[in-house]
């Protein structure tokens, strides 16, 4: 590599040259087109050329973009980041659903989302979810897959028929291995690209492509898609204004996926007049958060090394317990709204420990929502090799004093004190020390009759050596699921049902898990599942253009 060019400009480089290089050879036709009558909504040139345009290079958009290749069409990825997709699918568990009956899994998930994802739909990821495996193997991608059924609730029908295929190596290695699929493939990643918006045909509703800006560019590219472009964007856990807008609970701050998931998907679907769906919901439960972006973008992973804590909301009164919160659906109990402050008075909640805890080893040690048994390789932002730039950090210290000193942790030499430095913290201002005294006091005689009363908890420590600290804890880690709606097809609807036509959607932007998260490696396969139907059902289209022959 030469000197002085750095690691992202010169992969960034490669991929427009190599994007370029085949936008290129396509536009050998567009000087004719241009000489022709070009309608006015219809760029009179464009600056690359394909068949399926995919736009978001993350586990949905791999599978979409892979599966129109091998059906004969030619794709083109365009990718927020900088140098590397991925998406929150190359920073997670890994897991994926894998039923045994395709017809009693969607039922499962029909009465799971409480009817608000029709029947249809669940049928048709269904009908793929069963083939998990199958496509496991097809691809090379290791894996195990589980031995008893498993699901969020075992209440539902077709529970039973509910199994989970884990890939060894988490995301990390689900991505390397597609990204290289990807590569042999010769499929195209044009990144650095914001600020999309689709080309429509004013007349017949049809999306034949869309413009982006890439990196700093003032001036726009136009992008063209002759079957048909897929929205694999992602959710919008890392946008407070769409949160705020849409979310049961706010803020939500303790997300610890792919930072660049910002809800762009959401604004360029509705300009086009596509309805949404399932905004309110989330995969998630609670991370600690510490406003910190310079070291870490978002959510943080954390547990106590002792049992020597408790859990309180921002007035100082004990409530929940992390032995039992779920990390999918354990940020429900977050939106409890407190008439008397006309707030949600868990958020932020708080860990309160003492120096017992303190010093009895490392509070975070593994970043990004996953449990210390993941073998020190890590998910989330502790994935191994995760650029900074990406959000990749090299995770908690072993003895918390670096997080104490840089504000992370709290610290008062007594409850009274470290209940007023919570008081004027930037997280809060309504910490009641009387109330936290007494939920302390509480704690204490419940360790002494040796059993949790109030919440059940089974490991018991005391609160009683000082100086006393707390670590702030927000709604969170997994993502956002809510976007487009989309048909049992993956083709983005309006808001009476009709098609839009030639747009298709998959993954978390609008993820069908309506009214809650109810499917243990919901988000894998409905990257896997609705990718691939997405990817099917574009590259199956006629050109828009062949008639014209532009």
């Amino acid at each position: 590599m030469q000197e002085g060019i750095s690691r992202r400009s010169f992969l960034k480089g490669s991929a427009l040259a190599a994007a370029g290089a085949a936008g290129a050879a396509a536009l050998s036709g567009c000087t004719a087109q241009a000489e022709e009558a070009t309608p006015s909504w219809m760029p009179a040139t464009w600056d690359y050329e394909t068949d399926v345009l995919v736009i978001g290079y993350g586990g949905a958009g791999l599978w979409a973009g892979i599966t129109a290749y091998d059906e004969g069409s030619q794709v083109l990825f365009l990718e927020k980041a900088p140098f590397r997709g991925g998406g929150s699918s190359s920073i997670n568990m890994g897991q994926w659903t894998a039923p045994h009956d395709a017809d009693a899994a969607a039922q499962f998930a029909f009465e799971a989302f409480h009817g608000q994802t029709p029947l249809e739909v669940c049928q048709a990821w269904a009908d793929e979810a069963v083939q998990n495996p199958d496509y496991a193997e097809e691809y090379g991608l290791e894996y195990t897959l589980g031995e008893t059924p498993r699901a969020e609730y075992d209440i539902f029908t077709g529970y039973e028929e509910m199994y989970v295929g884990a890939g060894t190596g988490y995301g990390k290695a689900f991505f390397e291995a597609m990204d290289q699929h990807r590569q042999d493939r010769g499929i195209d990643v044009v990144f650095d690209c914001h600020d999309e918006e689709l080309i429509q045909n004013p007349e017949t509703n049809e999306i034949v492509g869309c413009y982006t800006l890439i990196g700093d560019d003032a001036e726009k590219k136009a992008v063209k898609a002759s079957k048909g472009v897929i929205l694999c964007t992602g959710g919008f856990e890392f946008n407070e204004e769409l949160q705020a807008k849409y979310l049961k609970c706010y803020p939500m701050r303790g997300f610890y996926g792919w930072k660049y998931n910002e809800g762009d998907g959401i604004k360029i679907a509705q300009k086009v007049g596509a309805d949404l769906w399932h905004m309110q919901q989330v995969c998630g439960g609670d991370d600690a958060w510490f406003d910190d972006p310079e070291i870490v973008p978002g959510g943080v992973s954390v547990s106590s090394p002792t049992p020597n804590y408790i859990k309180v909301n921002r007035l100082g009164e004990r409530w929940g317990e992390k032995d039992t919160s779920s990390p999918h659906g354990g940020w429900k109990p977050y939106a409890n709204f407190n008439e008397e402050i006309c707030d949600f008075d868990r958020i932020p909640s708080w860990y309160v420990f003492d120096q017992t805890s303190f010093e009895g080893g490392s509070w975070g040690g593994m970043v990004g929502g996953a449990a210390k048994e993941n073998g020190g390789m890590g998910i989330g932002y502790m994935t191994e090799g995760l650029d900074p730039e990406l959000g990749g950090w090299e995770g908690w210290s072993a003895d918390n004093v670096w997080e104490l000193e840089r504000g992370w942790i709290t610290q008062g030499a007594t409850l009274d004190e470290l209940a007023a430095n919570l008081a004027k913290s930037k997280w809060d201002d309504k910490m009641d020390a009387d109330k936290l005294k007494a939920s302390v006091e509480r704690w204490n005689e419940l360790v002494d009759k040796g059993v949790d009363e109030d919440f059940g908890r089974e490991e018991m420590g005391k609160i009683e050596t000082g100086p006393f600290y707390a670590i702030p804890l927000y709604p969170g880690i997994c993502n956002t699921i809510g976007g487009a709606r989309r048909n049992e097809h993956a083709n983005v609807v309006d808001p009476d049902g009709e098609p839009i036509p030639r747009l298709y959607s998959a993954g978390s932007f609008g993820n069908m898990n309506g009214h809650t998260y109810a499917i243990t490696g919901g988000n894998g396969s409905e990257n896997w599942c609705v990718g691939r139907i997405a990817g099917r059902s574009a590259a199956a289209l006629s050109a828009w253009d062949a008639a014209e022959g532009k």
